[in-house]
């Protein structure tokens, strides 16, 4: 590691009823990868978002360069030479890959912007990164995962001194992460700063230099990350031990009640005659690379996407879901992977997100009931222990792992029996990860029933009572608990025709 680059000291930040930053620091040396971790809402997004101009500091300095520095917004930070790839993607979906990599600093041709250069220029920056994207594709039309690493791309190509990566393999595959990786390696030994950004244990030791702890908007210390545990990371998070054990054997009766069952459904070109069952208080855990069709078959028996043929059975009865509505109507609930796009309407309150799917339980005439919604919503958020001031407040300013327990809340309040989870604790803290666990272990108490696609294998071997994999819109494998491991898995996840 080289000079320091970067110092904030004593940054305060305060929204409408919350205090988020209080004295907090963080300083970053020349060829570092330095992790900045907390529990979610502990305010690491909001000192990044400080950095980068996108919100102005209260109080404290920031010094780069051997300057102080504030930025107005994002533009003047990566001028400097400062940008941030962020957890909640910011891509303009009507847009190409290469026009969203290059917005802002388009290539012109005289008065025209140069498309056909902008493409020649992606191409180059996928190819020095070994990412497999066509840059003429539309940015709406790519998964998540791919997403992410136009994000990164684009980061990457600006001419810059300090990138912050936020939560950047969170929908990303274990190849991607290693391609990640190597990129990281590369910009390290450039000496530029790197400020990394994971609630995910094994890549801190794996990627960065030194740890830097926040909690409850706070500086609680930095470690330097050969030195330390896992333990003392967590510990320093949360005040408490997170123990993360495999599960054994199935809870599931024998005899329990098929809910649903979907026979040779297929939908689009990533689901390929899919068959499951899944039983009353079980959670069903999927698994498989990216661009297995999890989420695909999810939302095509959601009614997100159009079924091209198969059937689906609910408690014994064959049912046609076309619908979205549909799907709500018959029991099941859904949270996307994708929570600002399809979970919560980020300008709206806690309270009018959590009563999104039930309006009918809260309305009289053509009124609705706020004091009844807002007691409901208190109840979930104290449930799920949910970081806001108030129900009242805007969904937009709470972090993304306290966003994701809303969506929670939303399906617990339509009281679905069947829960679909995609990606659950995507860029959620090991705190909150232990809650929504222990939340979807009494769930399946009370009789409900999981689907849980995940990309995580520890997280699908402690939660799952069976797996199904999949690999390129086929099931390629089912698997009860008892007889599972990450090799099983990985072995069906790459079984190709």
């Amino acid at each position: 590691m080289g000079e320091v680059i970067l110092t904030m000291k004593e940054i305060d930040k305060s929204f409408v009823g919350v205090h988020a930053l209080k004295q907090a620091q963080l300083e970053l040396k020349k060829g570092e990868v330095h992790a900045l971790m907390g529990e979610n809402g502990a305010g690491k997004s909001t000192l990044m978002k400080i950095l980068t101009g996108i919100y102005s500091k209260d109080q404290g300095t920031i010094v780069y360069e051997g300057k102080e520095v504030e930025f107005k917004n994002p533009k003047e930070a990566q001028n400097a030479g400062i940008v941030i790839v962020h957890q909640e993607l910011n891509m303009m979906n009507h847009l190409t890959v290469a026009q969203n990599i290059f917005v802002g600093r388009e290539n012109m041709s005289g008065k025209f912007i140069n498309d056909r250069k902008m493409v020649e220029e992606a191409q180059k920056l996928f190819d020095l990164l070994n990412i497999d994207i066509d840059p003429r594709e539309t940015m709406g039309r790519l998964t998540v995962g791919k997403q992410q690493m136009c994000e990164i791309a684009k980061a990457i190509s600006t001419d810059a001194k300090i990138i912050v990566f936020d939560e950047p393999t969170a929908a990303l595959t274990e190849t991607e992460i290693n391609e990640l990786f190597k990129i990281i390696d590369d910009l390290r030994k450039k000496e530029l700063g790197l400020i990394y950004i994971s609630h995910r244990m094994d890549e801190i030791k794996r990627i960065t230099d030194r740890v830097t702890v926040m909690r409850d908007g706070e500086y609680v210390g930095t470690l330097v990350s050969k030195d330390c545990t896992k333990d003392d990371i967590i510990n320093m998070m949360v005040g408490r031990v997170v123990y993360e054990e495999p599960k054994q054997k199935s809870n599931v009766p024998e005899d329990a009640e098929v809910v649903l069952k979907v026979e040779k459904l297929n939908a689009g070109k990533l689901v390929k005659n899919v068959s499951f069952e899944l039983r009353k208080g079980e959670i069903l855990g999927f698994s498989g690379l990216m661009g297995a069709g999890r989420t695909e078959t999810a939302r095509a028996i959601f009614g997100a996407d159009k079924i091209d043929s198969g059937e689906i059975y609910i408690h014994g009865k064959k049912v046609e879901i076309k619908s979205p509505q549909d799907a709500v109507r018959h029991g099941i609930g859904y949270l996307s992977e994708d929570r600002k796009r399809y979970g919560v309407i980020v300008e709206k309150t806690v309270a009018e997100n959590t009563t999104m799917a039930s309006l009918e339980k809260f309305t009289k005439g053509l009124f609705i009931d706020k004091k009844k919604e807002e007691e409901i919503s208190g109840k979930y958020v104290e449930a799920l222990k949910t970081k806001t001031p108030s129900v009242r407040q805007a969904v937009r300013n709470l972090s993304g792992g306290n966003q994701q327990k809303v969506v929670i809340a939303k399906w617990l309040t339509r009281d679905s029996d069947i829960l679909i989870f995609d990606e659950p604790t995507r860029g959620i803290d090991v705190g909150a990860k232990s809650e929504i666990y222990a939340l979807m272990n009494e769930l399946v108490k009370q009789g409900k029933s999981i689907i849980m696609i995940s990309s995580e294998l520890t997280e699908v071997l402690r939660m799952s009572d069976r797996i199904v994999v999949m690999c390129e819109g086929r099931k390629t494998g089912e698997i009860d608990i008892s007889e599972a491991s990450q090799e099983r898995i990985m072995t069906a996840a790459t079984l190709r025709d």
